[in-house]
């Protein structure tokens, strides 16, 4: 089995590795799933070692490839010291053990921790728990270190964006940026603030910037890969989704990504076609009230509910004429109406036969539980793409989901069939569909 190292660094070695030399191999882990998994089976060869420093190093282990309950029972068992009550407190922290997680930041003072670096985790922890003030308070303690440390400010402008201080939130990412420019983490929520804002250009470029880097940021590949997408620059779009493939082959969102831009390739935009079907929208919305019918007729349509062209074509001439006080006389009369717009009776019907072989139409279950509609979408586990056309249509819940038709979502900008059918399959498997139009 080959050892994972960043190099000269081996955290099974003799002698531990420094907390930041830990930190890259972490990062190294990371980059790559034969990385990952190599690392786990490294891990797994030492788990049963019993000398402090093989349960030392198996508990950071255990840590970085995020087996988290495993990692604090391990280095329970591990000699104080201060990497192991911080890798204690990281993955108490994944845990929401907020309390444990700060009380472990605290003890590793004890030990030599630096206290600044102890400060911002604290800070983060405080962040992750949603107490928002406390967190400020342990950054205000460290103030001193504005424009010094570029973690101060990338730690404070986290703590603003999650706040909603957004314009604050971006200031502090650039001075982490000015301080450190390959720093990582700012790059990327600098890029995502600018991407949520709109201002594609300036996120397109941060994310570039951390795309450079000698590792594969999986998140920011992905979200670069949707704005190339959106500007229809497919091929460099494909090279976002290649590059995530190539160090991580099963990656199912890149996996489902690529298979939709492949569709959008193919995809033609018949500017013709969308200005017929634009027309044929708007005839089928005329009032009924915008002709000169009888009486009768007006009167049998509102009792029936049907008040445009497109209402008409929904029904059949045998519906018509089982109604009350319709007769030929009223049926001629509307024929001659639909007629003149190169309509007919029923013709809505016959024309959602035929697209029923190819796609079939659903309607939201009446008795459908409201704690599974107010679920978000995030519960359908959807790639990028199809996750990015919903944001843009404001759908957040399961419920908005199932508010839509497939029309409505195949008409957002670059949302294909196969999207479409990602979402169907999806939502089946909570016993939920699309809205029907009848």
């Amino acid at each position: 089995m080959e050892r994972i190292t960043e190099p000269g660094i081996d955290l099974f070695a003799d002698e531990l590795p420094s907390l930041e030399e830990i930190k890259k191999v972490s990062e190294f882990v990371h980059c790559s799933e034969i990385s990952r998994i190599s690392f786990g089976e490294q891990v797994e060869a030492n788990i049963n070692k019993t000398s402090p420093k093989a349960v030392l190093a198996v508990g950071i282990g255990l840590c970085i490839v995020g087996r988290n309950d495993e990692a604090v029972n391990k280095l329970e068992k591990a000699e104080d010291c201060k990497e192991k009550l911080m890798y204690r407190a990281f993955a108490l922290r994944r845990l929401r053990r907020y309390d444990e997680a700060i009380e472990s930041l605290q003890k590793s003072l004890k030990y030599g921790a630096d206290p600044l670096n102890i400060t911002l985790e604290k800070a983060a922890t405080y962040r992750c728990a949603a107490e928002f003030e406390t967190a400020a308070k342990e950054l205000k303690g460290c103030a001193n270190f504005e424009n010094v440390s570029a973690e101060y400010h990338y730690q404070l402008g986290h703590l603003q964006e999650a706040q909603g201080f957004y314009n604050e939130a971006i200031d502090n990412y650039q001075t982490a940026l000015e301080l450190s420019p390959q720093h990582q983490a700012a790059l990327f929520h600098l890029a995502y603030r600018y991407d949520l804002s709109g201002d594609e250009e300036a996120a397109v470029d941060y994310y570039k910037q951390i795309g450079r880097t000698s590792q594969v940021y999986v998140n920011a590949l992905l979200n670069l890969a949707v704005l190339y997408e959106d500007m229809g620059k497919f091929d460099e779009a494909a090279h976002c989704i290649d590059k995530v493939l190539t160090y991580h082959p099963n990656h199912q969102r890149a996996i489902l990504f690529k298979k939709d831009i492949e569709s959008s390739k193919t995809m033609v935009y018949d500017e013709e076609k969308e200005k017929r079907k634009d027309r044929k929208v708007q005839i089928l919305e005329t009032p009924i009230s915008d002709f000169e019918l009888s009486v009768r007729s007006r009167n049998c349509f509102e009792k029936m509910n049907i008040y445009t062209l497109g209402d008409l074509m929904k029904v059949t001439e045998a519906e018509l004429l089982s109604y009350k006080n319709f007769g030929e006389t009223s049926l001629r009369e509307i024929k001659v109406v639909l007629d003149s717009k190169g309509l007919r009776l029923g013709m809505a019907l016959d024309e959602k036969e035929l697209a029923a072989g190819e796609i079939d139409d659903g309607t939201i279950e009446e008795d459908a539980d409201k704690e599974l509609l107010d679920k978000t979408v995030d519960e359908l586990r959807l790639s990028v793409r199809a996750r990015k056309a919903l944001e843009r249509l404001d759908i957040c819940t399961l419920g908005d989901v199932t508010r839509r038709t497939d029309a409505e979502l195949l008409g957002c900008k670059n949302f294909g069939v196969t999207s479409l059918n990602e979402i169907r399959k999806a939502l089946t498997n909570f016993g939920l569909s699309l809205r029907s139009l009848d």
